[in-house]
Parts: C-alpha cells; structure tokens; sequence
C-alpha cells in the first residue's frame, strides 16, 4: 500500500482515531502503533515483517548483553554489528558478490559453481539496520541504558520511516518512544503544509519530470541530440530531488500527526557550493551515519592528509554500495569520493599559494551542481556502461532549440530561482495557515490538492528510494 494512495489515507485517517481515542494510555497507544507498523509492513509481504520481528529481537538480545556483561561488552557489540551486517548482505548483496566471485573462478577455470539463491529483498532493510548499528553503538559505545524489547522493535519498525527512512538516531526517535508522557499532535499546520509540498512534490513534479524526459531520453539517448542529453540530466536531478525529499516531508508530517518528530532529511542541496557542502544538504542523515560509523571508524581526519583522503574516498565507496548491488552504484560513490578529495587538494593548494584565485559562489554551484548531475546519470541508468553512452552522447551537439527544451532550461532555472526564496516563503504560508480559523482550512487545501491531482499523471507512483 502506497503512502501516496487514496487507500493508505483513509486507514491512516482511521488508525489516528483509534491511536489518539488512546491518547490517556500512553502503553496502549503505543502498542496500536507497534501493531500498526508491524501490519503495515506485512500488508507489503507478510515475510518482510517476520524477517524484521527476528533480526529486532536477535538486536535486543546484543543490547542486553552488551549492558549487562561489561567484560565482554566490545565482544557483544561487534557480534550485534556483524549480525547486522551480514543480515544486510545476505538479503542485498549475495547475487552481486556471487557474480563476481563466479567470474573470477571461471576465470582461473577452477571449476567451482557458487549456487544461485532466489533471495527476498525486504523493503527498508538498509534503513532498519543502520538505526539498529546506531542503537547498538550508543548502548556500547556511548553507555545508553538499552531500551526494552517493546520499545526496541517500535523504534525499528516505525511505520513512517520505515521504508526510506530518514535514518533515525537512538537519542532522537528512541528517546521520544521510551518518554511516558502523553503524546499530542505536533505543529498540525506544518504537518498539512509538508503533506501539500510532498504531493507537489512527488504526484506533480517528479512524476512529470519522469514521463516528459528521463524515462525517454535514459531508455534511447541515440535517439536525442546533445542538449536534449544534458536536459535529461538535468530533469533526472531535479526528479530524484523532488521525489526524495517529497517522501521525507510526507513521513515527517505522518510522523507530526502521530506525535513524534523525525530528522530533516533534505535543506536546498543544488544551492551547494562544493560537493563537501552538497553532503552536507542532501540525504543528511544517512550522510552523517556514513561520517559517524565509517568515516571517523576508519581513522576520519586523525592521521595525516593522504590518510584521510582515503578514508573519504572509502567512506564514498560504501555509500555508493548501500545503494544497491551493482557497479554503477560504485562508480557513483567513487566519483563523489573522487570529486570531494580533489576538491580538498584545491583547497590545500590554494592554502600554500595565496595568488591561486578563489571560485565565485555562482560558478562553484554551477560545476558542483553539473558535478552532481554528471554522477547522478550512473545512478540512473541501468548499468554502467549504459551510463557512459548516454554521456558520450552529449558530443552529438546539433545547432537547434526545439520549443520544449527551452522551456526544460526555463523550468530548470525556475527551481533555483524557487529555491533561494522557498524558506521564507514555507515560513509565511505557515504563519497564514496557522492565522485561518479551523473551520475554512479544508476548502482551500482540498482545492490545492486538487489542482496537484489535475496537474499531474494518472497513476499512483513509486518511490524511488523504496529500492535502496
């Protein structure tokens, strides 16, 4: 079931009768709600969800043994990051692996045959399993009392972030769980006003963007000149955008209608004016799990310049790999690993000769932004050799504008234009909502919602991140 389906907003509208009808029995309330995400998650495929009970109670049982045996607390955390681990690489990464392996030993005619397994990926699982490492970590690590089995398996299977997130931390979204306050309805005018931009968002634009130009221009790109190329980049950059960052404000505000506040996930990333700044803006919370459990692990910034290039350029990699089992997810993180590291020899050169020039703001966003853009054509297409004949095809430059492809650059340049105003223009719609009487809300949101409805294809889509 959709989040973004008719469906899931009548049972979500439902399930808040009953959850808030508990309001008084914070236990109770909390036990719809972990029934609820356990429900929700199996409706997608009932194993999903006892894939997720047993990993949750195997991940309590590290904890507790981690609190309780301090002799071999080191011994208990690392068994519990194994296990995540190796639970993420069964279900993510065998067949990739498999086939590397399998090629390597034809190659040396070994003779061995690695067997084949027809393996259910589990929606979510890389998102679950990070805030499992996290939790894991502040109870070794950081001497977090564990939290119990109940409030452990809440804390992994929260409905709104479970399928892609954003990534939550223990000291966030696990401490909210264990309060016993009553819970109440979060900042409702915000939570409507994030619900309005995610279908904009996502059902509009994103959607728009997919049928117009990147589907068609990534499934032929011989069938388009150069220009027409570097628009679908662009319309691919802008889709991935507008699709991620629609999803994480709709769980957000789900999340604030529950009672409970989530991490922000996205703050105007192609603003960026480096790729370190771009990190800094996109996706930030799996960003900062990458920077505090593999960067700063392999050493971070504590031995030397070179060393701490390297570090980076790992750190990348792996982020890169998390996103899905193929070679053009490597090449992704490689070339933002490779991307941040030159950028960081620039910086020490210019360190030790004063006179090199320092970049204009406008021009360092426009090569970070077709930095990002170029990478993110290996995200997309469909392997990495189909990435680098879409590219190659940008050298087919024809002296010509169709009327469409204007309007492309037009609409491209409408967004940042957009998005160097977007925050004071969020804050005063808010501060208009919040001034209009309850009572007259739903016309003028319902019209909105309709007017997306309208503009938008037919369809329910998917989320892309759902895959990851």
């Amino acid at each position: 079931m959709s989040y973004l389906s008719p469906e899931f907003a009548i049972v979500f509208l439902l399930f808040l009768l009953v959850y808030w009808g508990l309001q008084r029995w914070v236990h109770a309330q909390k036990t719809v709600l972990l029934l609820g995400s356990f429900g929700f998650y199996a409706l997608l495929d009932w194993r999903f969800a006892a894939i997720l009970l047993v990993y949750g109670a195997l991940v309590t049982l590290c904890a507790q043994r981690i609190a309780t045996t301090p002799a071999k607390r080191r011994h208990w955390l690392i068994a519990g990051i194994v296990l995540s681990v190796g639970n993420l690489a069964a279900f993510k990464y065998y067949d990739f692996f498999r086939d590397q392996v399998q090629a390597v030993m034809d190659g040396l005619s070994l003779g061995w045959v690695l067997p084949p397994l027809d393996i259910l990926l589990p929606v979510g699982i890389s998102f679950y399993t990070f805030q499992a490492i996290a939790y894991l970590v502040a109870v070794g690590r950081d001497g977090e009392k564990p939290a119990s089995p109940f409030d452990t398996l809440l804390y992994l299977s929260f409905f709104p972030s479970l399928l892609a997130g954003p990534i939550c931390r223990p000291e966030g979204l696990l401490r909210q769980l264990q309060s016993g306050e009553q819970r109440h309805v979060l900042e409702a005018d915000l939570a409507l006003l994030l619900i309005l931009s995610a279908l904009a968002k996502k059902i509009w634009l994103a959607s728009w963007l997919a049928d117009a130009w990147v589907n068609p221009l990534f499934a032929n790109p011989d069938a388009y000149h150069g220009l027409e190329l570097l628009l679908g980049m662009y319309a691919y950059a802008l889709q991935i955008y507008f699709d991620f960052s629609g999803y994480t404000e709709l769980v957000i505000a789900l999340a604030l209608l529950l009672g409970y506040r989530l991490p922000q996930n996205f703050n105007q990333p192609y603003l960026a004016v480096s790729l370190r700044e771009f990190w800094r803006r996109w996706h930030m919370t799996l960003s900062g799990w990458i920077r505090d459990f593999v960067y700063i692990p392999l050493g971070g910034s504590r031995h030397g310049w070179w060393r701490t290039q390297l570090n980076l350029f790992a750190a990348m990699v792996i982020s890169g790999l998390w996103h899905g089992a193929s070679i053009k997810y490597l090449v992704w993180g490689a070339l933002h690993g490779g991307g941040m590291v030159a950028q960081n020899g620039w910086e020490a050169l210019r360190a030790r000769h004063q006179r090199l020039p320092q970049l204009p703001p406008w021009l360092a966003l426009v090569i970070t932004f077709h930095f990002v853009c170029l990478a993110w054509v290996f995200f997309r297409a469909d392997s990495a050799s189909d990435a680098l004949h879409y590219l190659a095809g940008l050298g087919n430059f024809k002296p010509m504008l169709q009327l469409n492809v204007v309007g492309g650059f037009v609409f491209a340049g409408l967004c940042f234009a957009f998005w160097r105003y977007s925050n004071a223009l969020r804050a005063l719609l808010l501060a208009r909502l919040r001034r209009m009487p309850w009572y007259v809300k739903p016309l003028p949101l319902a019209s909105l919602v309709q007017c997306i409805i309208l503009l938008a294809p037919s369809g329910v889509p998917a989320f892309i991140y759902y895959q990851y």
